[in-house]
């Protein structure tokens, strides 16, 4: 591991660099020398170091001033500081600073400052596994997020047409109900169903009859708005929950469908009676039609058999 242990040595004497370059070396370490803060900067510039050895007194910038760059710059290198037995105050400040460890010059065992750097760089090692570890849960959560995401989406779509299912819409009026009660809010629901779509499916074959499923619900949510909610109730019926919009205004939605699907040019529709596609729409509206859930639905449910037993291709109230 040593070999890939950059370390940048930082003192204006020839002297201590050439010892501690040696000595480093020798222990396997990549070795810069530099001989002020300034060049060390330069150098740190260029190249990525994982440890700095610094003296405290220099020309120019000073060994602590060194450190503080380095902190701000360079957060996960690692100093050590050189000081005298003299400077214990300045070594204890430097330590307050972020530095990671010292040593007295002149050296009177050459074997602490092996020791020193080996725990310096031991640190190094272990932070750069643990931001390896963090990155690669990183990864993995946004995967699972990614994952869970999609199985979300799935639990509450239907699986031919892509837009939500039965059991989205029960929850969605449900929420939809509380939060026009507590606010006082109107809101209506549209049902809707394709109107002699057995005989469709029969004349056609199943095939083509889940392909008009999934134009039509294409058709619808290109027509509603975005916080309207559209969900296939089951077979060939549909409903859409329209938050704070009077029956008047359904209705003319209601409509607004009903006449783009009796011009959309649906695959098959000769064989139906009329020789086209058409729907038969029902509305109802909270509060005047209901206060619950199951209110709302059989009002709703049951104009748009009214519209059926009329003629078909309408809407009613």
């Amino acid at each position: 591991m040593t070999k890939d242990m950059r370390i940048l040595v930082v003192d204006d004497e020839d002297s201590v660099r050439t010892v501690l370059s040696q000595v480093l070396q020798e222990d396997g370490y990549a070795v810069t020398e530099a001989a002020s803060g300034e060049s060390a900067l330069e150098f740190m510039k260029k190249e990525s170091f994982s440890l700095v050895i610094t003296d405290i007194v220099m020309p120019g910038i000073t060994g602590l001033e060194l450190l503080e760059k380095i902190k701000q710059l360079y957060p996960e290198t690692q100093v050590i500081i050189m000081t005298s037995y003299a400077s214990l105050d300045t070594a204890i400040t430097a330590l307050r600073q972020g530095a990671y460890d010292y040593f007295f010059k002149p050296f009177k065992d050459i074997e602490l400052v092996s020791a020193a750097t080996a725990r310096a760089t031991e640190k190094v090692r272990l932070v750069e596994e643990n931001q390896k570890l963090v990155e690669k849960l990183k990864v993995k959560n946004k995967k699972l997020g990614k994952i869970n995401r999609v199985f979300k989406s799935l639990a509450c779509r239907d699986g031919l047409t892509g837009i939500f299912n039965h059991r989205y819409f029960q929850d969605s009026l449900k929420a939809e109900l509380n939060r026009a009660s507590r606010h006082e809010k109107i809101f209506s629901l549209v049902f809707l169903d394709v109107d002699y779509f057995k005989r469709y499916n029969d004349t056609n074959g199943h095939p083509l009859g889940d392909i008009l499923l999934r134009h039509l619900a294409r058709i619808l949510a290109k027509t509603i708005r975005k916080s309207d909610v559209l969900a296939r109730y089951g077979g060939e019926e549909f409903v859409i929950i329209l938050p704070e919009t009077p029956k008047a205004n359904a209705r003319i939605v209601g409509e607004k469908i009903r006449r783009i699907v009796e011009k959309y040019p649906f695959e098959g529709q000769e064989t139906q009676p009329q020789k086209n596609l058409t729907i038969s729409v029902g509305i109802s509206t909270y509060p005047e039609d209901g206060t619950d859930c199951h209110a709302l639905i059989q009002c709703a449910d049951g104009a748009m058999y009214r519209a059926k037993n009329n003629g078909r291709n309408k809407v009613c109230l």
